[in-house]
C-alpha cells in the first residue's frame, strides 16, 4: 500500500549541477526528439523525483479502501486538505458501507458541504454504499472492473482504491498530472485514459503508482499550474518547459508550497516519514493550497 514508509530517511533535494545537464529553457522544446530519448529522460525524471520526494504518499486520510474511496469521491472540485478536514466527523457519523447507506440524506449533505458541490456528492455517497452493502457484502471489491460500476467512481477513483489500498498498479491522471506529463513532453494527449494509456507504455507496471504520487506531489509543490518554481526545481535540466515559470532561484523559492516551502501539508495524519508539519483540522490556522 502507498501507506509504507520507505526505509530512506528523506533528506535534502539532490542539485541538478551534480550530472544533470544545465536546463536550455523553452527553446528546448522546438528540438525534435526521439522516442527512445524521451522515454530516457521520462525514466530520469522518475528516478530524480523518487530521490526528490521519497516520502510521497496519497493525500487523503483513510485508514481502510472504503475511507479511500469516499474520500477520494470527495475530493473532486476540491483540495485533499479540505477532504481531509471533513472525514473525521463523517466517518465517526458513518463508519460502514451499511451506516452511510442508511444515512439520511439531509444529514450527510450537511457533514459534506465544506468539499462543496455536497448535494451529487451525498447522491453518488449513499448510491455507492448501497451498492457495496447490496452487491459487494459491504466490502470494497478490488478489481477496476467492478470499481467503476458504482454511482460516483470512475476510471482515476478507481486507480487511487486499487493502487493505495490493495497494492494493484495504476497511473492516476488527475489534473496535476496531466499538465506536468504535458509540460514533460511525455505525451500530447488531454483524455484521461489516453494519457493514461500513453504513461502506462513508458514506465513499467511496478512503477505507476509511485510515479503518479511522485508527478503530483512535484505538481503542488513545485510546478505550480500559473506560475512553476522553475529556479528551484530539481529537474528543471530535464524539462522541455524550464522558462515557462521564475527562473530567478531566490524568487522560486518564495513559490514552493507544503513542505518544500516550510508550510503544513494536506494531511492531518500523515505517513511517519513527512518531513513536514500536519494540516490543521477544520477551523484551524490555514495551510498552503
Amino acid at each position: 500500500m502507498g501507506e509504507q514508509a520507505p526505509e530512506k530517511a528523506p533528506g535534502p533535494p539532490r542539485k541538478p549541477e551534480k550530472s544533470l545537464p544545465k536546463p536550455s529553457g523553452k527553446a528546448s522544446a522546438k528540438k525534435t526528439e526521439s522516442r527512445l530519448a524521451m522515454v530516457r529522460r521520462a525514466r530520469r525524471i522518475n528516478r530524480e523525483l523518487a530521490e526528490l520526494y521519497p516520502y510521497a504518499h496519497p493525500e487523503l486520510d483513510f485508514r481502510n479502501p472504503f475511507e479511500l474511496l469516499v474520500a477520494t469521491v470527495l475530493s473532486a472540485q476540491t483540495t485533499d486538505l479540505r477532504v481531509n478536514q471533513t472525514t473525521p466527523a463523517l466517518f465517526a457519523a458513518y463508519p460502514t458501507p451499511e451506516d452511510m447507506a442508511a444515512a439520511a440524506p439531509e444529514e450527510l449533505e450537511e457533514i459534506i458541504r465544506p468539499t462543496g458541490f455536497f448535494r451529487a456528492k451525498s447522491k453518488a455517497l449513499l448510491g455507492l454504499s448501497q451498492a457495496l452493502r447490496d452487491n459487494f457484502g459491504g466490502e470494497v471489491p478490488g478489481r477496476l472492473e467492478d470499481l467503476v460500476t458504482l454511482p460516483g467512481v470512475g476510471r482515476k477513483t478507481a486507480n487511487v482504491v486499487l493502487g493505495n489500498a490493495f497494492g494493484v498498479p495504476g497511473i492516476t491522471v488527475d489534473t496535476h498530472f496531466g499538465r506536468l506529463v504535458r509540460r514533460w513532453k511525455w505525451t500530447e494527449q488531454e483524455d484521461p485514459e489516453k494519457v493514461e494509456a500513453e504513461i502506462c507504455a513508458i514506465f513499467p507496471k511496478s512503477e505507476w503508482t509511485m510515479l503518479s504520487h511522485r508527478v503530483v506531489f512535484h505538481g503542488r509543490r513545485i510546478c505550480h499550474a500559473r506560475r512553476p518554481a522553475c529556479g528551484a526545481c530539481p529537474i528543471a535540466p530535464l524539462c522541455p518547459a524550464y522558462g515557462e515559470g521564475e527562473t530567478d532561484p531566490e524568487k522560486a523559492k518564495k513559490l514552493l508550497k507544503y513542505e518544500k516551502g516550510g508550510q503544513p501539508g494536506q494531511r492531518l495524519n500523515p505517513p511517519p516519514d513527512y518531513p513536514g508539519l500536519p494540516a490543521q483540522p477544520l477551523g484551524g490556522a490555514p495551510a498552503a493550497v
